[in-house]
């Protein structure tokens, strides 16, 4: 072969030669980089459409009343000409203030056009003395006159006609038309016709005749429930005292052109303009961007513009600002959870894919030093390795990006370019970068460099040294400060990196014992009749030191497996935990006073009931007969000790808190209380009122922090034997079983009883968008962690195949059985398979227990109800021991199956083969 020289010809292009000589080699790279694209790519598009689905739900359940931004101008002075007050207030004026409300709305916050409303109403409800209008406590019902813009736009007409103006209404107009609500014509006893004769201010009553009943089209939407008066009437009590008598309080709705009307009244009218937020199209990383816009609009300087144009005593108030800061709160506690499980993954894929090109440019070591010491340039040779990969990469990676584009439309491109252009660029630079470092002098005859000869090199202790420091520093950043985070702050990487560096220190430790081990057992192997063993242990003590490389991608996979695992294992025991605790039982039958006779019976036989335990909960024991109440419970000990085993939850020993027979009327009565109660009361004999006023005298005996029959951290459970029989009439059913409707159980145990399913309170805790991308991302990091950690093994297999199947052939005509070269090739991939399940599954294990303190699921788990139990890491067994035996098992499989393979062919093949190897 000719050495490059500037203006030779090449006879056949090398990208092209090495695509035909190498097919499924190019089309395993482009597998390898078009999947880890595409996993690229996905994720921060997965995690925007998480969060910007989690920002619509947190904006829908906070509900128009407090997201809508509501801006109020009262009514001109009193001193200001009549017309001009009137003018104020008719449809036109506020139309014009309306556009100038909307003009100052700025991206990213926009407006809901259909939804946002404008009008007047008074500010101060006016009691309606008509005699015929209902009156709870002989107090008259107080109305509010509102003339809201578009009625007809906005309800459906059940009967009469929609009110309207004749001519130009004014202060001193006597009768107007209205309009009220199906909900409020039915509470208030209104119908089309009626006539309500409204307080007067220094004038006769205003008369509202009804001329129509309407139903709004969309009640929960912002025209509507932004003053839910307006559609829904309610009783109010005259006074802050419970025994104050109520009044009906609702709404009349008239023209908008009759809002004049309301100056002759005491009402105080107020104008206003509602403006509903339309966040559909808001992305939550301008979380930023909107809750500026959003203080502008309310307090900053589009408010001052307003009120130059408007009204200079116009104000504004919304509860928008607050939603988008408690979003913003629960997407700050998840994100570092997201980045573990993102960062984690990521790491594993450039292990792999530097894996890749490093086993390649081992693969073709021979080739590229017989390149080089005939005259290859190092640029020259580098560029043509770069030039063939990129064939090959770039073609696939812009494959991955395509099909994450496909798959997740939604997200922000830009990222996800970014991710699969660098995982597409370091697919390209593994090979040429790896083959420069390698080939830096040219050479012929290379010396071996066995795994258990050579030293590691002092470049290589350094770098191993900084990575050690750096994941002390990240699992103790991460002990201290833990994943919760700051409102507003988006997580520390190194923090995040902390399981992954766990990993990567335990495989660079473990690769440098690998020797140790491998000495010992081959000079123990030595002595050995056979020779199959020392062969497989010779062998694998000549393994390249570039199999450190799969060994550190295989630990890496398995620690990261382990951590996603412990992660949704975690998630689970806590849900589980919550629901257990809210339930006491699979299910929960609870009535506000007592359950009808027989509930019980019927209750056991609904579908998929197994056991039913009754108690009788007194939510008013008083201890001492003092002012303090402790929830008491009376059950039998029997059956209640039974469910609390059942359920693990507070168990105990039925004797412990059975009464005794003969001593039921002179001693006191074992009770099981919490530690609060325990710590407040003691041990000794306490008198305890029940709530029908007998007195019962009880002795805690037994300290748990929870119990079934009662949910809260203050209780006494006591054996309902030893009370009056008054006390012990059943409130509560624990139900166990499987598969229980809450129909069914509510329809047995008659009445209206409250009825909670374990299994449905559970699913509750998992409803925000946040939560379950959380989840299904952790979910996608354990699955795409075995999967890598299997792909790294059958590279280094696939690798080691041609030398392997050479070996066989040779060892076949020296008289090797068939039986022989397959246990040699599983006892030689076993050492190291060996060596990376048991240090994947203790490295695992101890990243879990390093990780724990610092790490709070229970914002994932449990967000939804805004709990602030903790909930930390647990180790999952299946997911530290499934990964470390797959790995076992295919290697085993591997071995075995080129064992098989080679044995069916011939030995002169396969020498040719391998020497081409």
């Amino acid at each position: 072969m000719r050495p490059y020289r500037r203006g030779n010809r090449v006879v056949a292009p090398w990208v092209r030669t090495r695509l035909r000589v190498a097919p499924g080699v190019a089309a395993g790279l482009a597998v390898l980089v078009a999947v880890t694209a595409f996993l690229a790519a996905v994720c921060p598009r997965v995690v925007d459409r998480a969060e910007d689905a989690g920002l619509r739900r947190a904006v829908a359940e906070a509900g128009a009343r407090r997201t809508t931004v509501q801006l109020w101008a009262p009514q001109p002075r009193v001193e200001s000409a009549r017309e001009r007050r009137e003018s104020a207030l008719r449809p036109g004026a506020l139309r014009r203030q309306y556009a100038t409300v909307l003009d100052e709305v700025r991206r990213p916050l926009a407006a809901d056009r259909a939804q946002s409303s404008y009008g007047v109403r008074t500010a101060t409800p006016l009691a309606v003395p008509d005699a015929w209008l209902p009156r709870p406590d002989r107090l008259p019902p107080r109305m509010v006159l509102a003339a809201q813009n578009d009625l007809a736009g906005h309800a459906r007409l059940r009967s009469g006609r929609l009110p309207r103006t004749t001519g130009t209404v004014t202060a001193t107009t006597a009768a107007v038309e209205a309009a009220v609500t199906t909900e409020t014509a039915a509470r208030l006893r209104i119908e089309a016709g009626s006539v309500l004769h409204v307080p007067g201010a220094d004038r006769a009553p205003l008369t509202v005749r009804v001329t129509g009943i309407v139903a709004p089209r969309r009640s929960d939407g912002a025209y509507w429930a932004a003053q839910p008066l307006l559609h829904s009437p309610s009783l109010v009590r005259d006074g802050v005292s419970p025994d104050a008598p109520t009044y009906w309080l609702g709404a009349l709705l008239l023209p908008p052109g009759a809002a004049p009307a309301m100056l002759g009244t005491a009402g105080n009218p107020v104008r206003y303009w509602q403006v509903a937020p339309d966040l559909t199209t808001a992305p939550a990383h301008a979380l930023p961007a909107l809750r500026s816009a959003v203080a502008a609009l309310e307090s900053g300087p589009g408010l001052g513009r307003i009120r130059d144009a408007v009204d200079p005593a116009l104000d504004a108030e919304t509860d928008l600002d607050d939603v988008l800061d408690d979003y913003d709160g629960l997407r700050s506690r998840i994100a570092p959870l997201v980045s573990v499980a993102a960062l984690g993954t990521g790491t594993i894929a450039v292990v792999v894919l530097l894996m890749a090109g490093g086993l390649a440019a081992d693969r073709r070591r021979a080739e590229l030093s017989l390149l080089r010491a005939r005259g290859a340039s190092l640029p020259g040779l580098t560029g043509r390795l770069l030039a063939e990969t990129a064939v090959v990469a770039l073609p696939a990676g812009a494959l991955g990006l395509a099909a994450a584009l496909w798959a997740v439309p939604h997200g922000r491109t830009a990222y996800a370019v970014a991710a699969a252009g660098a995982v597409t660029l370091l697919a390209c630079a593994a090979l040429p970068l790896r083959a420069a470092a390698r080939h830096r002098t040219a050479h012929l005859r290379t010396a071996r460099e066995d795994v258990v000869s050579v030293r590691p090199s002092r470049r290589r202790t350094v770098a191993e040294l900084t990575l050690l420091v750096l994941a002390a520093g990240a699992v103790e950043a991460l002990r201290r400060r833990g994943t919760s985070g700051a409102p507003g702050t988006r997580g520390d990487e190194l923090v995040s990196l902390a399981p992954v560096l766990v990993g990567v220190i335990a495989a660079l430790v473990l690769v440098r014992l690998h020797p140790l081990p491998l000495r010992l057992l081959t000079r123990a192997a030595g002595r050995l009749r056979g020779a199959v063993g020392p062969l497989a242990l010779a062998r694998a003590s000549r393994t390249s030191v570039s199999a450190v490389l799969p060994l550190l991608a295989l630990l890496t996979a398995l620690t990261t497996a382990a951590f996603g695992g412990s992660v949704t294992a975690g998630i689970d025991a806590a849900r589980d935990h919550a629901a257990l605790l809210a339930t006491g039982a699979d299910a929960r039958v609870e009535a506000a006073d007592t359950l009808r006779a027989g509930a019980a019976r019927r209750v056991r036989g609904v579908p998929g009931v197994e056991e039913v335990t009754t108690a009788a909960v007194a939510r008013g024991a008083k201890p001492h007969d003092g002012p303090e109440t402790v929830p008491l419970a009376a059950v039998s000990p029997t059956a209640y000790a039974r469910l609390a085993g059942r359920v693990h939850l507070g168990a105990f020993p039925a004797d412990a808190l059975a009464a005794s027979r003969e001593a039921q009327r002179s001693a006191p009565l074992p009770a099981l209380a919490s530690p609060a109660v325990a710590h407040r009361y003691g041990r000794a004999p306490f008198p305890v009122r029940l709530e029908d006023g007998s007195h019962v005298t009880v002795r805690i005996t037994l300290v748990r922090a929870a119990t079934p029959a009662v949910t809260g951290t203050e209780f006494l459970v006591v054996d309902r034997s030893g009370l009056p029989p008054a006390a012990v009439r059943p409130t509560t059913l624990l139900v166990t079983g499987s598969h229980l409707d809450p129909a069914a159980l509510r329809r047995a145990a008659g009445g209206s009883p409250g009825v909670q399913v374990r299994a449905r309170e559970r699913a509750a805790y998992a409803h925000s968008p946040l939560q379950t991308g959380a989840e299904h991302l952790y979910t996608a990091a354990v699955a795409a962690g075995a999967g890598y950690a299997v792909l790294a093994l059958l590279l280094a297999l696939v690798r080691a195949a041609p030398e392997r199947t050479a070996l066989l052939a040779r060892l076949r005509t020296m008289g090797l059985t068939r039986a022989q070269g397959r246990r040699l090739l599983i006892l030689e991939s076993l050492p190291q398979a060996v060596l990376a399940a048991a240090g994947g599954t203790l490295t695992g294990w101890a990243a879990v227990r390093l990780l724990s303190p610092g790490i709070d699921l229970a914002t994932l788990a449990l967000a939804a109800r805004g709990t602030t139990d903790t909930a930390h890491l647990r180790t999952d067994p299946a997911s530290l021991l499934l990964p470390a035996l797959a790995v076992l098992l295919l290697t085993v499989a591997v071995a075995a199956l080129q064992a098989w393979a080679t044995g069916r062919r011939g030995s002169v093949r396969e020498l040719r083969a391998g020497e081409r190897a």
